[in-house]
Order: structure tokens, then sequence, then C-alpha cells
């Protein structure tokens, strides 16, 4: 039998929520219905990481995080400086005027890592690329799960030779951004169940499943595919205990929202959001810039949330976003639970 990947009573997983949403609250409260808490090490401070890991190890529950694996890409000057000009009618909507110089980081990843390997977590997952054969090796010296997220064969197959422990198998219905290891690719029109099914069939590694799940049905249908476990996202975004903004609540709720749809157009990288004016007007000519496009447009975003402006707003939500309730996490995660 393939051993358990997580230390929990039920196979599901608070997805890490990068910008705010996955707090030590609400991993205290998935922790407490019995699902495996992750805190987002994405586009925060190794600082502020910490504290959250601090706050959550207080709670003496396993839980994992999730680091943004960027390595270097070169990105195309000239588009960039086009992309910035044209968003400018945006800024100045907000009365703010973008920087069109391209900025770009690694989010502190050293620092991250440090942090982990020093005070160690149960578990680490990577998003957008894979870590080095050195980081997973550090990880595994301090007896750290190393899980890498995939959204294809070939990446499943990249992982594997890399020692993972296990996959977070990401299908394309998934909100916010596409874990893709390539992002100039958008994820291939697939169910997340196929996917799974397919990874399965070429690795020999434990699975976690991620994407679409917009109930108990979804989740049945993920585990019945070959998944370990199954994360959820989308559906813990209105609840008491997220650290969603007012803003993005309001859009989950609003009705007026009809779709979703992967863009470019607010980060440089493929990534699921409800439909907008703001995507409308720039899905085609967003350059493929992490983190470069994510730094030029951040204090827009920021303003835009402020406002209440949800026409200009990155409001990223998976395919079952109608379904995300408000209320307390502990009941989303007792509703997903039914039938498993």
């Amino acid at each position: 039998m393939t051993p358990a990947l997580l230390d929990s009573r039920l196979p599901l997983v608070a997805a890490p929520m990068a910008g705010g949403p996955s707090t030590p609250a609400l991993a205290e409260a998935v922790a407490a219905a019995g699902a495996f808490p992750f805190l987002a090490g994405g586009n925060t401070t190794a600082d502020q990481l910490g504290a959250d890991i601090a706050a959550v190890r207080r709670l003496d529950v396993s839980f994992g995080v999730n680091l943004f694996a960027l390595p270097p890409r070169s990105i195309d000057e000239a588009a960039f400086a086009a992309y910035a000009a044209e968003l400018a009618p945006e800024a100045e909507a907000h009365g703010i005027t973008l920087d069109p110089a391209p900025h770009s980081d690694d989010d502190s990843f050293d620092d991250k890592l440090e942090l982990l390997t020093s005070s160690p977590v149960p578990v680490v997952s990577f998003t957008f690329a894979l870590p080095s054969a050195d980081h997973v090796a550090a990880l595994h010296a301090v007896r750290s799960t190393v899980l890498a997220s995939v959204t294809s064969l070939a990446e499943a197959r990249a992982a594997v030779r890399l020692g993972v422990d296990g996959l977070v198998v990401q299908g394309p219905e998934a909100g916010g951004h596409s874990a893709t290891h390539d992002p100039s690719r958008c994820p291939d029109p697939i169910q997340t169940s196929e996917l799974v099914r397919q990874v399965l069939a070429a690795v020999d590694l434990p699975v976690i499943a991620a994407g679409g799940v917009d109930g108990p049905a979804a989740v049945r249908r993920l585990l019945a595919a070959g998944a370990q476990a199954v994360a959820v996202g989308t559906l813990l975004l209105r609840t008491d205990e997220a650290g969603t903004s007012p803003a993005h609540r309001t859009a989950l709720a609003d009705r007026s929202f009809t779709s979703t749809t992967l863009t470019r157009a607010f980060t440089g990288r493929p990534a699921r959001a409800l439909r907008n004016g703001f995507i409308d007007r720039h899905q085609e000519t967003a350059p493929t810039a992490y983190p470069a496009v994510h730094h030029l447009t951040r204090e827009l975003r920021r303003a835009a949330a402020k406002a209440g402006d949800l026409d200009r707003l990155h409001l990223w939500a998976g395919t079952g976003w109608r379904s995300a309730p408000e209320g307390p996490a502990g009941a989303v995660i007792d509703h997903l639970a039914t039938g498993i």
C-alpha cells in the first residue's frame, strides 16, 4: 500500500492561496475539521511566513507550507514596456503611475528555504517550477515530505526524477495561478480526474488532486480516479477564517460575473479568475513575464481592491466558484467529506 503523504483524518487539503486567504486561522479551522492545512509562502516575506508558521505550530497539528519556485527567465523588454504603456490609463483611473521598468525577483526563495530547513515543517510543496535536487535533499534531511505541483505528464515525470515524495496534480479548472512550469503555456483542457489517471498510469508516486472541486461529488470522483487526497481552495475563499479581501468576497457572490477564464493580464503567467473588464481589455496583449507583470500591476490591484473596483481587480476563482459559501471553514470541509 502506498504510504500516506499527509497526516489528516480526512483525504482533504486546504490548498495554499497566496496573497492573504490562507491564514493561520483558516489552517486551524480546517485542521479541526479533519483536513490537512497549507500555509501559502508565496508573495509574502520570510518574516511573515515565519510568524504564520509559528502561529500554526502552536496548534500542534500537522501542516504544510507552499513555496514559489522561480528560476530566472528572460522577458521581452519591448513587449513589457508596451504593456506598461497600455495599462497607464487603468492606473490613472486610481491616480497611480506605473513604473515601466521591469522588476524581477525570486520571491525570497533562499530565505524561505533557510527558514524551512532551520525550523522544519511536516510538508513542503513547490509551485511554478521544480526545486533543485539539493533543495529536495536539504528538506529530506530535516524529515520534511516534499511535494511538487504539476500540470502535465512531462512535468510529473521530471518531478519523479528529482526524487520528490508526491505530486499535486493540478487541473486547468483550478482557481488562481496555474502551476505550469512553462508560463508561456496554457494548461491543456482536461478534467482533473482524467489528468490524475494519466499521471498515475505513468508514474509511481502518490497524488493529491486539485482543480474543479465544487462539492462532495467532485471529491469522490477525484478519489475514485486514484488521488490519495483532494485539495480545495476556491470553496474556502468566502469562509469566516479566510483572509480574502472584502472586494474579492463581494465579487464571488456577485451574479453579474458569469464565467472564469485563464489570463496573464494581471501577473504575466496563466491564472484563472472571474472574467472582468480588465481581462477583456488586456488578455490578448499581456506578455509572459512573471513576476515582472505582477510587480507592474500590484499597486493598481491594491488600489482597485481598496476602492471596490471589481473591473480592475484580480478575482482569482476556480470553475466551482458559484458553490463557495459564507460561514465557517469547518462546515465546508464537513460538506466535502459527505460520502467518503
